[in-house]
């Protein structure tokens, strides 16, 4: 992608003050891009992340599981940089401080708040997205965060059900807005990542057999965790016009998950 790929675009990233959402903003940035929004819950890193930005990106404070919230980061996103062409939805994350695991250990509260988090929250940023949308009438793009968790489980070291439920309904879900709003050049993609160095990986960064066991799993680049960095090329192709006619489609950047058996030596 070129350093202009995004010339012009402003860009909401639910999500975006911390780990994979930052690093997309970033990218989002270098790319050319007129304005970013990006919204967290934390008024001290969403600060500190519009000073490392500078003066194209703005914060957005609240909880992305509230229905409202999307909606008022695209509306800040159009009031501040005069427009608003593709939604990035980062937020959500392990369910297991919440009540998720393995089926027989999941709690009555642990699965609609791990449901809330990470496809609830995804619902409610999609709709206002596809609202404005159409209400501008030129189309737009939205990218979903999927998981390979969602199609690829791995039993013995990431056993959260809901959360596996919760990403592989988002494959669905946005497969079938994509049909339904292709004839309004409307695109919704998902990126599906592996373990990637985020604050949900690390119980696994610190585990040793679990980094063993990605050694194998994850075999590209020497067998290592992932990096925000690895999944910004495909970021801004997915938000670009660059785009235009990709829709329905879920990318796994993976370092050779989803083709690997992750056999322990």
């Amino acid at each position: 992608m070129t350093s202009a790929a995004l010339e012009h675009q402003v860009i909401v990233i639910i999500g975006g003050t911390t780990g994979l959402g930052l690093s997309a903003a970033r990218a989002c940035l270098s790319a050319g891009a007129n304005g970013v929004v990006i919204t967290g819950r934390n008024p001290e890193s969403a600060a500190a992340a519009v000073a490392e930005l500078g003066d194209r990106a703005l914060a957005v404070t609240g909880d992305a599981t509230s229905p409202e919230h999307a909606e008022e980061a695209i509306a800040a996103a159009v009031s501040a940089f005069g427009g608003f062409h593709a939604l990035y939805h980062v937020a959500g994350g392990s369910g297991r401080r919440m009540g998720d695991g393995p089926l027989h250990e999941v709690t009555a509260d642990g699965v609609p708040a791990t449901l809330a988090l990470n496809l609830n929250s995804v619902i409610y940023s999609n709709r206002a997205a596809v609202r404005q949308f159409l209400a501008q009438d030129g189309g737009g793009s939205i990218l979903n965060m999927g998981s390979v968790l969602g199609w690829s489980p791995s039993p013995k070291f990431f056993s959260t059900h809901v959360y596996a439920a919760a990403k592989s309904a988002i494959a669905g879900f946005t497969k079938s807005i994509a049909a339904c709003y292709a004839p309004h050049d409307i695109r919704a993609n998902v990126l599906a990542p592996a373990l990637v160095e985020t604050p949900m990986a690390k119980r696994a960064a610190c585990d040793d057999e679990i980094l063993a066991f990605i050694r194998t799993k994850q075999p590209l680049d020497g067998g290592r965790i992932g990096t925000p960095a690895d999944l910004d090329a495909a970021v801004v192709y997915f938000l670009s016009p660059a785009s235009a006619f990709t829709t329905g489609q879920i990318l796994a950047v993976d370092g050779g998950w989803t083709v690997s058996e992750g056999q322990m030596p």
